[in-house]
């Protein structure tokens, strides 16, 4: 039998690989922050399928799993800015997208009540697509076979899609709160 705290644990352990992660791109290590982004990625696989398969699932994981995601990749996205691998305007566009969202959740917190995230397709597709182009620049840069001629295009989508899921969910949610404080009244 596994022990129900065994995925969140890995979820935790994968929270903890974003610290190193940044270290490594801030310090050019770039193989070395390749295959520990791969890791990273085979434990979010590991404790799904465990969550999964073993009925662990918990509202804790159901919450500590995106935030592991979100510093991963934020690590990520801050690291390759920071050694010259991205665009400033793109990871201004990816954090100011997280930051409305956050302050968004935080708001409706405050003003409606318990707030139920929920992902869109939108967002799916974001994230996939942020997935994809720190993949792409971190094998490059790791040295493996990738040629760089994908580099405009994938900047161009990924900034693209984070801009039309930050509005999406703006105006998503935006509409509900309006909806429920129309009720409300």
């Amino acid at each position: 039998m596994i022990a129900s705290w065994l995925p969140n644990a890995i979820t935790i352990t994968r929270m903890v690989m974003a610290l190193p992660l940044l270290w490594l791109l801030m310090n050019g290590h770039y193989p070395q922050a390749f295959w520990l982004a791969v890791l990273a990625g085979a434990t979010d696989a590991l404790d799904g399928f465990i969550a999964k398969r073993f009925d662990c699932r918990s509202v804790l994981g159901g919450i500590l799993d995106p935030v592991a995601d979100k510093l991963l990749l934020s690590a990520c996205f801050f690291g390759l800015w920071w050694s010259e691998h991205l665009p400033t305007w793109l990871v201004a566009i990816v954090l100011v997208r997280d930051l409305v969202i956050l302050l968004g959740a935080y708001l409706w917190w405050r003003l409606i009540g318990a707030f139920q995230p929920a992902p869109t397709g939108i967002s799916k597709m974001t994230t996939l697509a942020q997935l994809v182009l720190v993949a792409m620049v971190l094998a490059h840069l790791a040295g493996l076979d990738v040629t760089q001629d994908w580099l405009p295009p994938l900047l161009l989508a990924t900034a693209a899609v984070t801009l039309v899921s930050g509005a999406d969910y703006v105006v998503r949610y935006g509409w509900r709160a309006w909806r429920m404080q129309g009720s409300r009244q």
